[in-house]
C-alpha cells in the first residue's frame, strides 16, 4: 500500500483541484501499484482534510452497481463513497461553478431511521432500517480526469475510487415512500434534458434490488469500524447511464407514481 505521507498529498490534490476546478492526472499512472485499499484511503483522508474544514457527513453513495460498469472498470463489485452536507441541493437552480465536469445520474436514495451494522446485514434488514426511499438525482464529477490528457487513456478503478467515487453532489426530490410500500426493483424514471428524453431505467438495474448495495455497504464499512447510521441518505446505485450537464441545461426527473422534480444548472 502507498505510504501515510503520500496518500495524504494525493488527497491534497483532490483537494486543490475541487478548488481551483482544474483536473489532476491519473493517480494509476504515477502509481502503477497502487491497489483499490489505496484509493479508499486516499478517498478517506480526502473527507478527513473537509470534516477540518467544517464540512459533516450526510451519507454515502454507492456506485458502479450495474454489471456492465463492473466489467468495464475490470472489477466485480461496486465502489462507495461519502456524502458531505454541502453536496445536497434542492430541485430549481443548481450552481455550476461548483462542478468541473458534472454529468447526471439518476438513483433511489435510502434515508436510514435505524444503524445498519457487520457483515451480515442482508435485504430485509435494510428494508427495515429504512425510514423512507425516495427518488434522487446523483451529480458526479472528476476531479481526476476522466481521460489522460496525453493518451487519451481512461482513469482506473483506483482513481475513481480515490476521487470519493465520482460523487459531487445529490439533488432529493419527489415523494418520500415506505420501502415496503412499492415494488422497488420496479420503481423507474424518465430523465429528459431541454426536453429531450435522455435515459430510461428500472431500478432492478442496480443488481437486482436497490437494497442489495445497501446491504453490501454496511459489510465492507464493517472492518473499518464503520456503520450506516441512523439519519442518513445512502445512495443506491445509478439505473441509467451518466449524462453531460453544462451551463443552461434544464433536466427532468420523471419517477412516475415517485414524483417528478426540476433542476437547471446556472
Amino acid at each position: 500500500m502507498l505510504d501515510t505521507a503520500t496518500i495524504n498529498t494525493l488527497a491534497a490534490k483532490l483537494d486543490a483541484s475541487e478548488k481551483s476546478r482544474v483536473q489532476v492526472e491519473h493517480f494509476s499512472k504515477r502509481f502503477p501499484g497502487m491497489t483499490i485499499e489505496d484509493g479508499y484511503a486516499i478517498s478517506r483522508a480526502w473527507v478527513a482534510m473537509k470534516i477540518a474544514e467544517g464540512r459533516t457527513v450526510r451519507g454515502h453513495k454507492i456506485g458502479l452497481t450495474s454489471r456492465a460498469m463492473q466489467i468495464s472498470s475490470q472489477i466485480d463489485e461496486p465502489d462507495y463513497g461519502t456524502l458531505l452536507d454541502d453536496m445536497f441541493f434542492e430541485p430549481g437552480d443548481i450552481p455550476t461553478e461548483r462542478f468541473i465536469a458534472p454529468r447526471v445520474e439518476v438513483e433511489l436514495a435510502f434515508v436510514l431511521k435505524k444503524k445498519l451494522e457487520g457483515t451480515q446485514v442482508t435485504v430485509d434488514d435494510v428494508l427495515d432500517a429504512t425510514d423512507y426511499v425516495t427518488p434522487a438525482i446523483e451529480i458526479i464529477d472528476a476531479r481526476i480526469e476522466q481521460f489522460d490528457r496525453h493518451t487519451k487513456v481512461m482513469r482506473k478503478v483506483f482513481d475513481t475510487i480515490s476521487d470519493n467515487a465520482a460523487n459531487a453532489g445529490i439533488v432529493l426530490g419527489g415523494n418520500k415512500v415506505a420501502p415496503r410500500s412499492v415494488d422497488l426493483p420496479w420503481c423507474g424514471a424518465i430523465l429528459r434534458q431541454n426536453g429531450a428524453v435522455e435515459e430510461t431505467g428500472l431500478a432492478a438495474g442496480v443488481q437486482g434490488h436497490p437494497a442489495v448495495g445497501v446491504a453490501w455497504l454496511a459489510h465492507k464499512l464493517a472492518p473499518w469500524g464503520e456503520c450506516l447510521q441512523a439519519g442518513e441518505v445512502v445512495l443506491a446505485g445509478s439505473f441509467t447511464r451518466p449524462v453531460a450537464a453544462k451551463v443552461g441545461d434544464v433536466f427532468d426527473a420523471d419517477y412516475g407514481a415517485l414524483g417528478r422534480f426540476e433542476f437547471r444548472f446556472v
